[in-house]
């Protein structure tokens, strides 16, 4: 491997210089499109103004002089917008899931602008981005995906993104104690590091794809997405389960400049605070965000502290092309005691997690046939673990189960910094062809390069190891749209400098059985299939301990995953059923097997399948409440294990702490000036170890099921005064062993608008 650099290196030179297929295609589309889009255009937006992509739009005849009655369909563009008829004796039906059908008559006249608004219904399509890199809605990708809007964010009150995640189907979170503790995703039956974790499309995973969400915060978010599955086809390395990416706040034209200001504080010692402000002019707009939040939760030595910052600012530099540039800072600092259930805390022990990142998108569209977007960024996490005095040894012992020996503290200090550029084109070409009832066509073609370093000290030791590599991917993915059926087809070539070149298709379609809206309305079937890779991690691969040795020539982690699901749309879209079954393979992982004496070094030694089953309901049967709840079931199994020596992962046992059956139900209900949010999570059992070496050894966590509640009141139209109480019935529980989750907590405070 080369060692570390700073500038532009060559595989960023050969992305944007060496790369014919895509500036060919992109010079192609812009002379195939230039005549296109001559003359009026219709926008098609919700009951708020925004414009609403790839809505359906029927032009109909009703000509009484015409001998039959002629209809014509196409599909909105990503901006909402569609061709406008010039002609008289016709109507313009509108349509998209989750929205009240809109009719109007045809403009007579080829210079009107038009403007449908479709009301939202009681439970509204979502609109994603993650699915495609492209907006569509939600029921045209085929994927299984979850979304929190900023409404839903400022309703559970929760300071950090890991909270949102827990409610999501398939998904389970483990976090060590309280707030900030090191936390971990698992997606149907995945491990913690097949999860892609992007802000506005900037990759945030360290190299191998480990991310810790123990200091991300939900401060300056306008929405959460999650797209589970294999999506490597789209974003290369580590989208092996699930796709996590968070858009920040912008700027809104229509609301002015604004701020808000909150601070709220309580048990444990806890104190949230922040700020933020936003605005636009006519061709610029800024998001700006600052925040605080501590805790000294349960037990010694277990606080925690994190200070963020954002900034998203961005403008039009003519009418066809904007520049944007996005920044993020996460700084936080974690008192590590330990698994203080057995044993005496550590008490000087501590983590330091520093992410910084930042980013700038051009973008340039012609008509609305073409659009391309050009992006750099840079993000860079600084982690700390130190423990410089030796604390008195212990026997560990729980419940009357004692180790059979003494353990003791062991010191350490190091420092690892890890930075990844990121470059990345993408042409997405809208190829309308549905003028008179046929297909609406999108084609997307794009570059990636990420280059990944490393530097990983041991300050005790006195030693520093570089390293250094280079990845670069290209994906083409096509979209089809149907007034029934719509599919999605791509494929991704990815050449990673530590393995080689891989190629992982993606493929999914939804198919509408049933449409309208009545008892009985949209009833879509769906369906997806598609492979996800990971490469080795930097101690995987180049760790030069004899106690874990990397090995260069580790293969890529690789998954398959299918799924099948059906959703239903009730009572005049005010109830909405959804089921999944999936069916996951995770092959390649990547373990430790022992050498000679207590050395051991990483090979690809494990096989894991996971299938289940998630179910969701959401209702909303008066405007003032809406109901939401999900189930799922994962029934996984170690086919090949990766330390056949543990009984924790023994062939045949169930996936490492991930449990088989979970549930979530929410109730939000608005009266007047109150909002009430009451939401109940369940967890239940999974395979867990003590690690403690107690006797007889806990293999099994039981689980638990939590009952938290949400309350606002709005003192004035600026004014809103907050409750949050987590674990109601101060339920004790340890996720993982070990570790006491927190007991009842509350926090009280105030939100003002400025």
């Amino acid at each position: 491997m080369r060692p570390s650099r700073s500038g532009c290196p060559a595989p960023v030179r050969r992305l944007f210089t060496s790369t014919p297929l895509f500036t060919s295609l992109s010079a192609l589309l812009y002379a195939s499109t230039a005549a296109y889009a001559a003359g009026s255009t219709g926008l098609i937006v919700d009951q708020a103004g925004r414009p609403l992509p790839r809505a359906h739009v029927r032009i109909v005849s009703t000509d009484s002089s015409a001998s039959e009655r002629r209809a014509s369909e196409m599909f909105a563009d990503d901006a909402g917008q569609f061709e406008l008829p010039t002609a008289s004796g016709c109507r313009i039906e509108a349509s998209m899931s989750g929205f009240q059908p809109s009719s109007v008559p045809c403009p007579s006249r080829a210079d009107t602008s038009l403007t449908i608004t479709l009301l939202v219904a009681p439970i509204e399509e979502t609109v994603i981005v993650t699915a495609t890199r492209t907006e569509a809605p939600l029921g045209q990708t085929g994927l299984s995906a979850t979304t929190f809007s900023n409404d839903e964010i400022q309703r559970r009150q929760v300071p950090l993104v890991s909270e949102l995640l827990r409610t999501v189907p398939g998904v389970s979170v483990l976090q060590t104690g309280g707030p900030g503790g090191v936390t971990g995703l698992f997606v149907r039956g995945g491990e913690s590091n097949y999860n892609t974790v992007l802000l506005d499309g900037i990759p945030l995973n360290e190299p191998g794809g480990t991310f810790n969400f123990n200091n991300l915060t939900t401060d300056n978010l306008e929405r959460v997405e999650v797209v589970r599955g294999a999506n490597s086809s789209l974003f290369g390395s580590d989208a092996m389960s699930s796709v996590v990416q968070l858009f920040t706040k912008r700027g809104r034209q229509a609301s002015g400049s604004h701020g808000t200001a909150q601070v709220d504080g309580g048990s444990y010692g806890t104190m949230h605070a922040n700020a933020s402000t936003a605005g636009a002019t006519a061709h610029f707009d800024y998001a700006l965000s600052a925040s605080r939040y501590s805790t000294d939760n349960r037990v010694p030595n277990s606080g925690f502290d994190n200070t963020g910052l954002s900034a998203n600012v961005g403008g039009d530099l003519s009418e066809h092309s904007s520049l944007r540039a996005v920044f993020r800072m996460e700084l936080g600092k974690t008192g590590t005691s330990g698994q203080t259930l057995y044993g005496r805390p550590d008490l000087d022990a501590f983590y330091e997690h520093h992410d910084v990142v930042g980013g700038v998108t051009f973008e340039r569209g012609a008509g609305s046939a073409l659009h391309q977007r050009v992006s750099y960024s840079l993000s860079s996490s600084k982690q700390a673990s130190v423990n410089l005095v030796e604390d008195a040894p212990y026997t560990p012992s729980y419940q009357g189960r004692v180790a059979p020996f003494e353990f003791s503290d062991f010191t350490f200090d190091s420092q690892n910094t890890l930075r990844r550029h990121y470059a990345s084109y993408q042409v997405d070409w809208h190829a309308v062809t549905g003028r008179s009832g046929g297909a609406d066509q999108r084609v997307t073609a794009l570059a990636d390069w990420n280059g990944e370093r490393a530097r990983l000290e041991d300050r005790l030791a006195s030693t520093t190891q570089v390293e250094s590599r280079d990845n670069v991917g290209a994906s083409l993915q096509h979209q089809l749209l149907w007034r029934r059926l719509s599919s999605t087809a791509g494929l991704r070539v990815e050449k990673n400098e530590n393995f080689g070149t891989a190629v992982v298709p993606r493929a999914s379609a939804a198919l509408t059985l049933h449409t309208g809206a009545g008892s009985i309305g949209e009833t879509r079937l769906r369906g997806a299939a598609g492979l996800g890779i990971k490469e080795p991690t930097v101690l995987q691969s180049f760790s030069t301990s004899p106690y874990f040795q990397g090995n260069p020539d580790l293969k890529p982690e690789r998954s398959r995953a299918l799924e099948i699901g059906v959703d239903q749309r009730l009572a005049n879209d005010r109830v909405k059923l959804e089921a999944s079954w999936f069916d996951n393979r995770y092959r390649n992982i990547i373990g430790l097997k022992p050498t000679v004496g207590y050395n051991s070094e990483y090979f690809n030694i494990g096989l894991t399948r996971a299938r289940g089953l998630e179910l969701g309901a959401e209702f909303a049967p008066i405007p003032s409440l809406h109901v939401l709840g999900s189930y799922s079931f994962i029934d996984s199994e170690i086919l090949q294990s990766t330390s056949d020596f543990s009984p924790v992962f023994a062939v045949g046992q169930w996936a490492f702490r991930r449990p088989r059956h979970s549930g979530f139900v929410q109730a939000t209900w608005s009266w007047e000036r109150i909002t009430t949010n009451v939401s109940l999570t369940s967890i239940g059992r999974f395979v867990d170890s003590d690690f403690s070496s107690l006797e007889p050894s806990f293999l099994e966590n039981p689980g638990h099921t939590t009952l938290d509640a949400r309350f606002s009141y709005r003192l004035s139209s600026r004014i809103t005064g907050l409750l949050s109480i987590d674990n109601v019935t101060a339920r004790e529980y340890q996720e993982p062993l070990g570790y006491a989750a927190l007991s009842r907590a509350a926090r009280v405070g105030v939100r003002v608008a400025f």
